[in-house]
């Protein structure tokens, strides 16, 4: 098995077993009573306090510098850095030192779990420190972390910056780039606002089944399985839909679900096989109401994660406070443009696309010819958060046909930093008019 093994992996056994051999237990199996963070006390500690005089902290080894009977060394816990004081003689009162001479000094690696306490204080060139009397390793890591480094001037080097390893091994880039994890606190924090914000509306979470015998409610390749005991094919979900839609029907008022959906096609940053969304469905409203609904909620959410409706991407400063701008597709493209596509028909738009150096192929019909106009010279323009509404009848035939617009639907979508993040319409609900739809649709698929 060692020939497998990089020399960093063989010297960190070789360390294992002469930890095993001074008597140390490597990976014990008592608990250790964590009572602080290192962000905590970093924030809290003022010198000459009385709080933080008997803390238990755990997290990985990240440095060392040994001065003899002394050291200091770096504790990285699931919330921060923060730098500890070892002194020999206090973790080690009797007369054996091995666990500071051998352990601590020669057999720890950097990303081991140890455990430490103590008490803080702040160091003379005053940083909060925590004053190590007890040290336990917690558990010893046999693979080597990717050390970076960072110079004086802040230059970074080593960097685990390769974006097909950070992604494939996305425990690694939590532990290098602790910052990563602000996405997935501000992810539950996002969901537990929008969670609450549907509550308070009197709305039901459900949820709906993954396995379907028939899918539906999007247009996408399904991925497949076998049932054994009933020897039937089923679909991983596409979306959920057609389920939430039933509970509509069978009497409740609305209903919302965060739903884990699959879609066997083509993979980028932005588009997953596997992904989570919410849909919300509620009885007797339409989509200028749910446009309302969706500014609130996504505002309300911007509040509860950062105490602002001004959020810095990248470059562009976003700002989700009410009211959004709004523009029908039609006067998007004319304001982009400055081309007045509402009354051509689909030789004119053909033409249009040409013009607009805009891809197309002979099977795009009227509706696809302006989606894909709008998605190439529109999209990527909307920054600020803006509401596309009244889409072309072939491009939505799940949506209600416009109170006044011939042609087209009560569908919109809002659109932020150049990407979709959100989509909805007034539902369907003549079901001689869906019928004829999908007979149309198959029709022209044949």
């Amino acid at each position: 098995m060692q020939g497998n093994l990089s020399e960093q992996e063989v010297i960190r056994r070789e360390n294992l077993n002469k930890i095993k051999e001074l008597g140390f237990q490597p990976y014990p199996s008592e608990l250790f009573p964590v009572n602080n963070y290192s962000t905590d006390i970093k924030e809290h500690f003022t010198e000459g306090s009385t709080e933080f005089q008997e803390v238990c902290l755990a997290g990985r080894f990240m440095s060392r510098r040994i001065m003899g009977k002394a050291s200091f060394a770096e504790l990285q816990d699931s919330k921060g850095r923060i730098q500890l004081y070892v002194s020999r003689d206090e973790i080690c009162p009797g007369e054996n030192k091995d666990l500071y001479n051998q352990v601590f000094k020669k057999l720890l690696d950097l990303g081991d779990f140890i455990g430490v306490k103590g008490y803080v204080f702040k160091t003379k060139v005053g940083e909060t420190s925590v004053h190590v009397s007890e040290l336990i390793l917690l558990s010893k890591s046999l693979k080597p972390l990717p050390v970076v480094k960072t110079d004086a001037e802040g230059n970074v080097f080593d960097a685990f910056s390769d974006p097909e390893l950070r992604y494939r091994q996305r425990y690694v880039d939590l532990v290098v780039n602790p910052e990563v994890k602000s996405a997935f606190i501000q992810r539950t924090a996002m969901y537990n606002s929008i969670r609450s914000f549907l509550n308070d509306k009197g709305y039901l979470e459900v949820e709906t089944p993954i396995l379907q015998p028939l899918y539906g409610g999007a247009a996408a390749r399904p991925f497949t399985t076998h049932h054994n005991t009933l020897d039937m094919k089923l679909y991983l979900r596409i979306a959920n839909e057609l389920y939430l839609k039933r509970l509509i029907v069978g009497g409740f008022d609305g209903v919302f679900e965060f739903s884990k959906d699959f879609r066997n096609e083509g993979m980028s940053r932005f588009h997953n096989p596997e992904f989570t969304q919410i849909e919300l469905y509620v009885a007797y409203k339409d989509y200028d109401w749910m446009m309302n609904l969706v500014e609130e909620m996504v505002e309300k959410a911007c509040m509860d994660i950062h105490g602002t409706t001004e959020i810095l991407v990248g470059e562009n400063t976003i700002n989700f406070q009410r009211p959004w701008k709004r523009y029908t597709m039609f006067e998007a493209i004319e304001h982009f443009t400055d081309i007045d596509i509402s009354e051509m028909d689909e030789d004119e738009l053909r033409l249009t696309a040409k013009k607009l150096h805009v891809d197309v192929d002979p099977s795009m019909g009227k509706g696809k010819l302006i989606d894909e106009i709008f998605g190439e010279k529109c999209e990527a323009q909307l920054i600020q958060p803006t509401f596309i509404t009244d889409y072309p009848i072939e491009m939505s035939p799940l949506a209600k046909k416009h109170r006044t617009k011939e042609g087209l639907v009560e569908r919109f979508e809002a659109i932020c930093n150049g990407k979709e993040i959100c989509n909805a319409f007034s539902e369907l609900n003549d079901p001689i008019d869906q019928r004829q739809r999908f007979q149309e649709q198959n029709n022209s698929n044949k």
